[in-house]
């Protein structure tokens, strides 16, 4: 049999657009990464930061967290951090206004692996501020996207294959976490908190939380369907795998709308093109309703279909398939296990991942709120006033901002906090740098009470915090009621 027949399917002709999108848009995500990056590592993980990373590597092996910090020739450094940031910024924009695919075939290979290289070796030394299921997302989908290729050649079909097995891996894992996790998700009450409680709300969340318990009701229904249903339909022939994509992003620009959760609900969007052909986009605009995908396949058994790309960049990009298949075996298991993990990496290079989402469901909303005071005397209630961050809550008559795609980390962490031990170092170290006035901290929050004068005394309470009822707003103006729980850190200087 002459294999080499059926080679152009390999090529997916009908998929010119989703290449470019996936291109480009992950390449403007690692752009935000790297910038957030630049802002926020130095304070949080810097040679004086709450974890310092420099001593993290020295406690850890380049086997086990492989990075360009390690090398005896780039030691780590708040200075070389900042440039490999500006590094990544600048190889993020020659891919998004395109410049990139203007070269050879194999130009955007070499751009996205550094990207990947330069993003890895931030994370590996992230310690738990980069513990993130869309860092290792992103790093995935980094290392994979520059093989579909610049102009040149007909992007592989393999490659958009594997890009639709980590859609499958992404929403079908986050289904099954939520089915053998929280009974909520099961009983159909999860979305009854998921508003109110998620890490980081944003300026519509409210709204949503207020939505009758039918609503409440029907969107778990619904993510049930979308997440443990629609991922098996992108393998089908088109236009079902198109049907089936669009579904999936009309639910995560729902998420968009609803939340604020860095880039994964951007980036979800963006894997999930690589479902879309040029012909379904089109028919979207107006044109004829698109072609069943087996003609393709009567067309090469016709002789109509010959291939356009090089022999030795199908070969290329089919040994790239084969190589991510053989990293898959643990994340399939993964995804059948009754002990399935959420969110875990099966090898150093974060690749081939296990993803997955709110397990388990947070029912109550906490809040750590940080308070400082230039006076000496601890019993002077007037004095004392709240640190605001940028995004989480705390005053209750600020609106929740909009910050997604964007990573506010500290906050973030803060949120954790709130949900075990408030002993934690990096948590200890913040309150120390907040009572010596370090500026880099002070960049990471959203208001400083005192001007960036360092406080006399410093404390910590705890509050359960909920959304202030349609009453309560018109009578107050407040966006959150809340009610004291307790002192966490009593008055310390």
């Amino acid at each position: 049999m002459d294999w080499s027949a059926w080679l152009p399917l390999l090529e997916a002709t009908d998929y010119t657009i989703a290449r470019e999108i996936l291109l480009r848009g992950i390449a403007a995500l690692y752009g935000i990464a790297f910038l957030a990056a630049f802002n926020q590592f130095p304070a949080l993980l810097g040679e004086r930061g709450l974890s310092p990373a420099p001593d993290y590597i020295e406690r850890t092996s380049a086997r086990d967290r492989p990075s360009l910090f390690r090398w005896r020739f780039t030691p780590y450094s708040d200075r070389l951090l900042r440039i490999v940031c500006v590094i990544g910024m600048a190889l993020s924009l020659s891919v998004v206004v395109g410049l990139v695919q203007l070269g050879p075939a194999w130009t955007t290979i070499p751009v996205f692996l550094v990207m990947w290289w330069l993003y890895l070796s931030i994370v590996n030394i992230g310690q738990y501020y980069y513990g993130f299921g869309w860092e290792s997302l992103l790093l995935e989908a980094g290392f994979v996207v520059g093989f579909l290729g610049t102009h040149e050649v007909v992007p592989p079909f393999l490659i958009l294959l594997f890009f639709r097995w980590t859609l499958f891996r992404l929403e079908f894992g986050a289904g099954m976490i939520k089915m053998r996790g929280d009974p909520a998700w099961r009983d159909l009450t999860a979305m009854n908190y998921h508003h109110q409680t998620q890490p980081m709300p944003n300026p519509v969340s409210r709204w949503a939380h207020q939505k009758p318990q039918w609503w409440h009701k029907s969107e778990t229904l619904t993510s049930h369907v979308i997440q443990l249903i629609m991922p098996w339909l992108l393998f089908f022939p088109q236009p079902i795998a198109s049907i089936a994509a669009v579904v999936i992003i009309i639910s995560q620009l729902v998420l968009v709308v609803t939340g604020n959760y860095a880039w994964l609900n951007w980036l979800t969007i963006l894997v999930a093109f690589s479902a879309i052909s040029d012909s379904f986009f089109h028919a979207l605009v107006g044109g004829g309703w698109p072609a069943w995908g087996w003609e393709r396949i009567l067309a090469l058994l016709d002789g109509q279909l010959s291939v356009q790309s090089p022999g030795w960049w199908l070969v290329l990009t089919a040994v790239v398939f084969i190589g991510l298949c053989m990293l898959s075996w643990q994340p399939l298991r993964n995804l059948f296990s009754p002990h399935q993990l959420m969110n875990a990496s099966f090898n150093r290079w974060h690749l081939v991942n296990a993803y997955g989402a709110f397990g388990s469901m947070t029912q109550t909303r906490r809040e750590i709120i940080i308070e400082g005071t230039m006076s000496t005397d601890p019993s002077d209630d007037d004095g004392w006033q709240a640190y605001e961050f940028k995004g989480k809550p705390g005053d209750v008559y600020r609106r929740p901002p909009q910050v997604a795609p964007y990573h506010l980390r500290l906050d973030w962490m803060m949120w954790f906090l709130a949900l075990g031990s408030a002993n934690q170092p990096w948590f200890r170290r913040l309150l120390d740098k907040i009572l010596d006035g370090d500026p880099g901290i002070r960049k990471l929050l959203g208001h400083d009470p005192f001007d960036g004068q360092p406080p006399v005394l410093i404390r910590v309470k705890i509050y359960e915090y909920r959304y202030a009822t349609a009453t309560e707003r018109r009578e107050t103006g407040q966006w959150w009621w809340r009610k004291e729980l307790g002192v966490l850190v009593p008055p310390t200087g």
